[in-house]
């Protein structure tokens, strides 16, 4: 039981994450990593919403009709994001007008409706919320790191405080403002993507190589 918790929760945050490895969710992960402040209010609302839409989709989505399931899901969906805006919009206005249309875009987020119509639709209730909270968690922390390299790296500064500007002979060097930019968020996105792909064909090569030498032990 406990490894099975254990696996729905963390195959969000490594094996199935959701922008760096199935691809999903990636235009607020563009459009909102500018600033750390950003990605943590989009990460925590789409996490919200993530878990509790899964969690009734598991509860109540065999009672929908086949024929309109998606539309189904996306009334459940909108009804948290709803939920979401409101809070948002009477307790964080700053953090509301900065994340802008993309929190009620949340309702048409490819990783939501996907884990309800993948996962959700299929599981029980628990599965379905850990599978919510991983992928959230999942899809928070890669916003979280992109937004952390394009701010520092473009803006010079980590939550306002101004830690980049370092002074050579030549005089001060600034930050890159390409990485507050569109093209600054593919060049970050791309690099992590590389570098995972590169540690996965390095460890199947590392068990590739171990299977081959206990296969020539026990011919011996």
């Amino acid at each position: 039981m406990g490894a099975c918790v254990r696996r729905e929760f963390v195959k969000g945050i490594f094996r199935e994450n959701p922008v760096l490895v199935l691809m999903l969710g990636l235009c607020p992960t563009l459009a909102i990593s500018v600033s750390v402040k950003n990605a943590i209010g989009m990460g925590a609302a789409a996490t919200f919403v993530l878990v509790a839409s899964n969690a009734i989709i598991a509860l109540a989505g065999r009672f929908f009709p086949s024929k309109i399931r998606i539309p189904c899901f996306i009334v459940v969906i909108a009804t948290f994001v709803t939920m979401v805006e409101m809070v948002m919009g009477a307790y964080l206005p700053a953090l509301n007008a900065a994340l802008g249309i993309f929190i009620p875009l949340i309702v048409v987020n490819c990783i939501i409706l996907g884990r309800a119509e993948a996962f959700a639709a299929h599981h029980g209730v628990l599965p379905s919320i850990l599978d919510g909270l991983g992928m959230g968690m999942g899809f928070g922390l890669t916003l979280l790191m992109v937004a952390f390299i394009r701010e520092v790296l473009g803006s010079g500064k980590f939550w306002g405080i101004t830690i980049s500007q370092v002074y050579s002979s030549t005089g001060a060097v600034h930050p890159a403002a390409v990485m507050v930019m569109a093209p600054g968020a593919f060049f970050v996105i791309a690099f992590i993507m590389g570098f995972i792909a590169w540690r996965r064909e390095r460890q199947l090569e590392q068990k590739r190589a171990a299977a081959i030498a206990l296969m020539s032990e026990t011919r011996v």
